[in-house]
């Protein structure tokens, strides 16, 4: 009787409010998780020795580590951890990150997805390409097949022996593994699993799902997985990796889906991941994201932190980036720094400075996003 009700709610409910469900549910989830006040910790680090920024830290224990990647990157490793120089008489500059607003804090999405339009032509969508990319997509997209499997044998190695090594190899300890069984249910039922080969042998899948939000049909990766021979070769990896993608983008378009979901990323304007998608004409998007945190930019050296540190922030429902530009740098270490921060999918760009910088700053940022169909507003504040 209960599956008949639920087949009968899957039918009389579209796809596009079981999206929207699905997300008010996660997003109510992780903010009851954030009212358990006794799992929370007060601690401080500075991603540098020298660093003249501190980070005070209040939240959950387990999401203290997401503060330091949103913060400070893949690889850093942070000092001063967890109150061992609670005072930092060094750090002139206090930057809070919490797991609850505080008045004016930004909002600061965990993650971010890369996401193409489709509905035009390939040669369209592939001009945003560089041209060695374009070269390298028409050299060895012939070398590669992509297959569907619904066989247990091949999804169960697919599993074992791509999904989950190339996960540890890129994340370590930190991997988000997907349960085998969650494999198998979207292999077999609600999503795709596509074998990659090379010739006669297996040498990746790519596992992906439909969303429907607000009408419209998104395919969507949520894994790709390679054999150790793939992923431990950079070269053959990056390879591998765009022709991945590029077939993964095809079978979209040629399924009539509206929008080709590149995946999940740290949601860091400089992280390498998120730029590697945007070079593959993905906009960003806070589709998939359900969790935030709150950074209140310190009282100075606001623009300077911003230099090292530029963020993505949420107003209502729109995406914003926060750029610093502090006294000292010259016009082509500016252009240097900032080079790849154009990402379609903004609604504003924040620039904070002196009342004497950020101009000519401006007018050229302004001119590199006219060529977008929605180009973000600038704003320049004022700041130390």
């Amino acid at each position: 009787m209960k599956e008949n009700l639920a087949a009968v709610a899957r039918k009389v409910v579209s796809p596009s409010l079981r999206h929207d469900i699905r997300t008010v549910s996660s997003k109510l989830r992780e903010a009851l998780a954030r009212t358990c006040f006794w799992r929370w910790e007060v601690s401080r680090f500075k991603l540098q020795q020298a660093s003249a920024y501190e980070i005070l830290y209040i939240g959950r224990k387990q999401q203290r580590e997401m503060a330091k990647l949103l913060i400070g990157g893949k690889g850093q490793q942070p000092v001063a951890d967890a109150g061992d120089q609670a005072q930092s008489p060094a750090a002139r500059h206090v930057v809070v990150v919490s797991e609850m607003p505080t008045s004016g804090s930004l909002t600061v999405p965990h993650y971010l997805s890369a996401v193409v339009p489709l509905g035009r032509p390939l040669d369209e969508i592939t001009a945003r390409y560089d041209s060695e990319l374009r070269r390298s997509i028409r050299k060895h997209r012939p070398l590669y097949q992509m297959r569907q499997t619904l066989s247990d044998d091949e999804i169960a190695m697919a599993d074992r022996h791509l999904l989950r090594p190339y996960a540890t190899a890129r994340q370590g300890i930190h991997a988000a593994q997907f349960p085998t069984d969650e494999v198998f249910r979207l292999a077999k039922g609600v999503g795709r699993l596509d074998l990659i080969t090379c010739g006669d042998e297996v040498i990746g899948c790519h596992l992906g799902c439909e969303i429907t939000r607000d009408g419209k049909r998104y395919w969507s990766t949520l894994r790709f997985g390679y054999c150790e021979a793939v992923f431990s070769d950079p070269k053959r990896l990056r390879e591998v990796n765009s022709i991945t993608t590029f077939m993964a983008l095809e079978w979209a378009l040629a399924n009539g889906y509206d929008y080709y979901d590149i995946g999940l990323c740290l949601a860091r304007p400089d992280d390498g991941l998120l730029k590697w998608k945007r070079r593959r004409g993905g906009d960003i998007d806070e589709l998939g994201n359900h969790a935030y945190m709150f950074v209140r930019l310190p009282r100075t050296g606001t623009a300077q932190f911003l230099w090292n540190t530029p963020l993505f922030a949420i107003e209502g429902n729109k995406l914003t980036l926060h750029l610093g530009l502090p006294d000292g740098p010259s016009d082509e270490e500016v252009a240097r720094r900032y080079h790849e921060m154009v990402f379609g999918g903004l609604h504003k760009i924040y620039v904070y400075g002196s009342a004497d910088t950020g101009a000519s700053f401006i007018d050229n940022l302004r001119s590199r996003y006219a060529n977008l169909q929605s180009p973000p507003a600038m704003e320049r504040i004022v700041s130390s």
